[in-house]
């Protein structure tokens, strides 16, 4: 049976287990010759318990059993098949080539199946032999023939005192080291008999008495339980030592000496289950049904049914016991004799059970066994890879049930009771335990619990090898199979893989959520990220000060070294000097916190710092803030509410991300088309330094972007905002004028609108030397043109106008200046605040175009068409120029008449008018602007002003000049709408509404708007430049007749009128129309308009294209009434004589 099918030995550390002594054993043959089993009389020295006598309930059975106890000596050949008290047994449950060998006898009625039951004379008579075999003086005489050279060889045994039953002890202590076979068969035959029943384990009952009394585990008494039963005891005591450690409240505590003795018996039976013979009972069947060609020895069996022991067809009772056994290796890893042989060496070489810092107790515990082995892997240190494989399956196998975790179940039974019950199976309790640890508003953990968490995960160590977290290797199968097939199975990359493509297409949601369950806890631990620990652990010794630190010691928070590093990951310059390259991370390390950088970004909970210090706000500002992404938005979008402590972590990672935003894993996943397209070169960069958000603030519009990554980029610039320091390129490149001209200033902002007012105020007072640096100068301008694109980005202005928004422009979108634009058309039933605002907008757009983000994005092709050589600030004027060209853009042209029509509402708007008339403006128009303030819009009154002393010719020669020929009435009364529909919804060509005004003149009934058109009228004659359909119309007869002719004062319009009158001249048909339209125009001007003084009729004939000729006559006029003047004057003389002489 058992003990003939094992060549190997029980190789385990047996200390407290004694053989007090064996006879010489029935079957065994020693060294000289065949064994006789002796005369047991009562020895000298009794054993530690004695034999009491068995129940007389069958007289014959009875004297049967004492005489196979008590019998005179006799030949070798005595068998116990030959006793009458068996025999029935025997023939029953045996096999008959058995019969002959003793111990296989004994072993096949031990081993007996449950059901299967033996009398009770048969029971006493195998008892009293086995305790007469472990009871006999002479046993110690037969070991020591049979391991003679054994003894000699081991030193512990040779010096043991004999005749008290300790050598035996020692050779099963050194069984691993016994090379004799005879030696070696000898002891393992012989532990089989002795684990058949606790009393026979020489001190065990010693010790544990009391404890088995108080904790009801059975009677001592041999009549009072089945001898067969007594694995039942030790089961009982086991149960009760892995429930002590569960529980708080120790109502029977077992005392210390008889701990050491239950893990004691425990790890004798480590490498043959039959040993354990509650076990042994209880798993019989399920031994046959699951591991039948599994060979018993090494531990073999108890390895297969823990494989198999979340199967569906595993029967409970057995479960139980392999639970009870695992729980023992949690608190003892000796009990393992496949793990204890596997690292034997390790154990010894890493010193994993010497740490004088820690209690005894604790250095047996498998969670302290396997960190302090993971963490020589970590660190590259030799490690079996039969060691390592029998790590996995412990660490498999504390991932798969809580329950071997003490402290789990002390610590966390509130929680499971409450939210986990009957998950228990394949680590779903754990996860469900983790789930609740990740901190859940609608539930709460334990701190002593999440610390239990804490400790299992840093044992366990999954990250190393997702398997061993078979709840999340069975929800993410099918996503490594697709994503991470590249990757070799069990490699540590396969986590960051996975979370990689978390809330991508490819991620499924019940891995979704047991990756972040277990990502949480590995976030608050560097060292259970393997790649990361062998790339950094340089770089933390040398900067993070972790010369020798013991990786299972507790003296350094695992995340103040992360801390660390990433602090130095990011550090180029501090305060203005910069870092010495030792200071900083290696290049191999550095990636790889940017990698746990980015897979922190993907939830704020993955952050253990940031969720500490802001959990209050968490709860307070982004309680319904639960989609991905959107709890770190929310802190960011309130920072300035937030709590100092939250606000300076929050305002940290801000900064990072401005400087790497590939930190940002979810923006980056969904920019990932424009960035392929525009940004590629700034994107394939391992390390970013702000290009790749610079890139795509400027293509954001672009036809890839989609809707995700438009909202990712204005969240950021809207953060950005908040403080300079979040745009990296513009903090890296403005810090010191920053901190020079700007100091105490921190939103971005305000540092952008006093650096911008600096570099103006230098630029008007021609200062020899820019108080900015050039480098701030670019950025600056960079940081402008970004600014106009969006309302939002400019606080001062959005403000004002978010009423005005949400009345005017509800349906209209922020982006691409589409809501700045409708305030614009707006502009008249905007509140004050705002209507003030946008017109600062305004006027700094116009003294600066390229900051009129929807003229540079419609008029983009056209500028570079037509004005790749103007000056930056003079792009609006180019435009003008060429905008009636044949290769002008309608949509450019358009916008080009709206913002010529702006320009006439205000001469502040017009920056070249302003210049050039910055004389004549206060000589004619004072009284406009003493009526009005500063803030307010003049419409138009100050260029009217302008237009008639124009016409009047009574302007400066600077304001002569063609700044002042614009055209488009900025009254126009509500008739237009029904007299020009056609023409002022297209506006086509500049001009068209006036020209229609100008034919429907009588039909004008507002006395205000025709006085207006007059007045237009009047202007066209003082130079044709103000009439622009005239000039269009006149442009070629212009170039041939009048090129020679200076514009201004009516002078190229008197040499078309001449030109006109000379029949020897032939215009263009459509100039000829249009000038004979105008001259027929002013004539009805003049009759309805007269002049109103002398001064306007002066006026008039100074404008009037006849002046010449109306001078003349005027001339001629004073020449006749001068003669006849003189003709009278001599007449009257002569009267006067005549009246005289009378």
């Amino acid at each position: 049976m058992a003990a003939y099918r094992y060549p190997q030995l029980l190789p385990l550390l047996l200390s407290c287990v004694c053989l007090c002594g064996f006879g010489s054993v029935l079957g065994l043959k020693a060294v000289s010759g065949p064994a006789e089993l002796p005369n047991p009389p009562n020895p000298p020295n009794p054993p530690v318990l004695r034999a009491v006598n068995p129940p007389a309930k069958d007289a014959p059975a009875a004297a049967a059993a004492a005489a196979g106890a008590s019998q005179p000596r006799r030949a070798t050949s005595w068998k116990l098949s030959e006793e009458a008290a068996c025999r029935e047994d025997l023939s029953r449950l045996c096999p008959k080539h058995t019969w002959s060998n003793n111990l296989a006898v004994l072993e096949c009625l031990q081993d007996r199946r449950e059901e299967s039951e033996i009398s009770p004379d048969c029971n006493h008579l195998l008892w009293n032999y086995k305790l007469n075999l472990t009871t006999d003086p002479k046993f110690e005489s037969v070991a020591m023939e049979v391991c003679k050279s054994t003894i000699s060889e081991i030193k512990e045994c040779n010096e043991e005192e004999r005749g008290r039953g300790y050598l035996v002890s020692c050779l099963v202590d050194h069984r691993a080291n016994v090379s004799e076979y005879q030696c070696n068969q000898y002891i393992t035959k012989m532990t089989s008999i002795v684990f058949s029943d606790y009393r026979l384990i020489c001190g065990f009952t010693d010790k544990c008495k009391e404890d088995i009394n108080s904790l009801r585990c059975g009677s001592i008494n041999v009549g009072q339980k089945d001898v067969h039963s007594q694995g039942e005891v030790i089961s009982c005591l086991e149960k009760a030592l892995v429930r002590e450690a569960e529980q708080q409240d120790h109502v029977h505590p077992i005392k210390e000496e008889c701990k050491r003795a239950i893990l004691r018996v425990a790890e004798l039976s480590s490498d043959d289950f039959h040993l354990d013979r509650h076990l042994y009972f209880s798993c019989r069947a399920d031994r046959e049904r699951f591991c039948r060609n599994t060979p018993a020895g090494e531990g073999k069996v108890y390895k297969c049914l823990f494989n198999h022991k979340f199967e569906e067809a595993m029967s409970e009772k057995c479960r139980d016991a392999l639970t009870t056994r695992q729980k023992l290796i949690s608190q003892d890893y000796k009990v393992s004799y496949t793990l204890v042989k596997a690292c034997k060496v390790e154990l010894k070489k890493h010193r994993c059970n010497l740490d004088a810092s820690l209690p005894r107790a604790r250095e047996a515990r498998l969670s302290y066994l396997l960190l302090c082995l993971e963490a020589a892997v970590h660190r590259g240190r030799p490690v079996t890879g039969e060691c390592q494989g029998e790590m996995l399956d412990y660490r498999r196998m504390l991932m798969e049930d809580f329950s071997l975790s003490p402290e789990i179940v002390l610590h966390c039974r509130t929680e499971i009771e409450a939210h986990c019950s009957g998950l228990h199976r394949k680590g779903r309790t754990l996860h469900c335990l983790m789930k609740i640890g990740r901190g859940d508003r609608s539930t709460a953990v334990d701190g002593l619990c999440q610390s239990a968490l804490q400790t299992l995960i840093q044992s366990t160590d999954p990250v190393a090898d997702y398997r061993i977290d078979r709840a999340l290797n069975e929800a993410c199968e099918s996503v490594i199979q697709t994503a991470c097939k590249h990757i070799r199975t069990g490699d540590p990359m396969i986590l960051s893989c996975l979370m990689e493509h978390l809330y991508t297409e490819k991620m499924v949601e019940d891995c979704e959520h047991r990756l972040l369950e277990l990502q949480y806890f590995i976030s608050r631990d560097w060292k259970l990220d393997p790649t990361l620990y062998k790339k950094c652990q340089g770089d933390a010794a040398r900067l993070c000060h972790t010369h020798g630190w013991n990786e299972t010691s507790e003296l350094m928070p695992p995340g103040a070294v992360f801390s660390c590093l990433y602090r130095h990951a990011y550090r180029s310059e501090e305060q203005g000097r910069r870092v010495n390259s030792t200071e900083q991370l290696s290049r191999d390390c550095k990636m790889e916190v940017q990698r746990i950088l980015r897979q922190r970004a993907l939830d704020v909970k993955l952050d253990p710092d940031l969720q500490r210090r802001c959990m209050t706000d968490l709860g307070k500002w982004c309680s319904e803030k639960t989609d991905t992404g959107q709890e770190l938005e929310c802190l960011q979008d309130h920072l300035e509410d937030l709590v100092s402590a939250c606000r300076e972590v929050v305002g940290n990672l801000t900064e990072l991300e401005s400087e790497d935003i590939q930190i940002d894993a979810l923006l980056i996943k969904a920019c990932e088309p424009v960035a392929q397209a525009y940004c590629h070169d700034v994107a394939a960069n391992q390390i970013d330094t702000g290009d790749l958000m610079e890139c795509l603030v400027q293509n954001k519009h672009q036809k890839e972007m989609n809707d995700k990554c438009t909202v990712g980029v204005t969240h950021f610039q809207l953060v950005q905002m908040k403080d300079f320091r979040f745009s990296y390129k513009f903090k890296m490149a403005c810090k010191e004028d920053v901190l020079r001209l700007c100091p105490n200033i921190k939103k971005k902002v305000d540092v952008v609108l006093c650096l911008s007012s600096t570099v103006k105020n230098d630029t008007l007072q021609e200062a020899r030397e820019q108080r900015v640096s050039l480098k701030c100068r670019k950025q600056l301008r960079v940081e402008e043109l970004e600014m106009s694109e969006d309302i939002r980005l400019e606080p001062e202005l959005y403000d004002p106008c978010k009423s005005d928004i949400s009345r005017l422009c509800p349906n209209v979108a922020f982006g691409n200046a589409q809501m700045i634009e409708c305030l614009k058309e707006q502009k008249k039933q905007l509140s004050p605040r705002c209507h003030q605002r946008i017109f600062r907008l305004q006027e700094v757009e116009m003294t600066d175009p390229e900051l009129d983000y929807q003229l540079m994005r419609v008029c983009k092709q056209m500028i570079k068409r037509f004005c790749t050589e103007a000056d930056a600030r003079n792009v609006l004027q180019c435009l003008k120029q060429n905008k009636n060209s044949e290769l002008m853009d309608p949509k450019c042209k358009q916008m080009i008449t709206k913002r010529q029509i702006t320009q006439n509402t205000d001469y502040r708007l017009n920056p070249l008018l302003r210049k050039a008339c910055r004389a004549d403006i206060p000589k004619f128009c004072q009284p406009i602007l003493n009526k009005a303030s500063d803030d307010s819009e003049l419409e138009g009154q100050v260029i009217a002003c302008l237009k008639l002393k124009y016409a009047d010719q009574k302007l400066s020669s600077d304001s002569r000049r063609p700044p002042l020929s614009v055209s488009s009435s900025p009254l126009l009364p509500p008739q237009i709408s029904r007299l020009c529909a056609e023409e002022a919804a297209a506006q086509e060509q500049t001009g068209q509404v006036e020209e229609c005004l100008k034919v429907n003149l009588l039909k004008i009934k507002l006395e205000a708007c025709k006085r207006e058109v007059l007045n237009m009228l009047k202007e066209s004659k003082a130079d044709i430049f103000v009439d622009p359909v005239l000039h269009t119309a006149c442009a070629l007869d212009l170039k041939h007749h009048c090129a020679a002719i200076t514009p201004g004062r009516g002078r190229q319009m008197s040499c078309l009128i001449e030109a006109l009158q000379d029949k020897r001249v032939r215009l263009q048909p459509e100039c000829k129309k249009r000038l004979q339209d105008r001259i027929d125009m002013w004539s009805y001007a003049a009759k309805v308009a007269p002049a109103e003084g002398f001064s306007d009729l002066a006026a008039q004939v100074m404008t009037s294209p006849s002046k010449d000729y109306i001078l003349l006559m005027i001339a001629l006029s004073v020449c006749v009434l001068f003669l006849v003047g003189l003709l009278c004057g001599r007449i009257t003389k002569r009267v006067t004589r005549e009246l005289k002489d009378r």
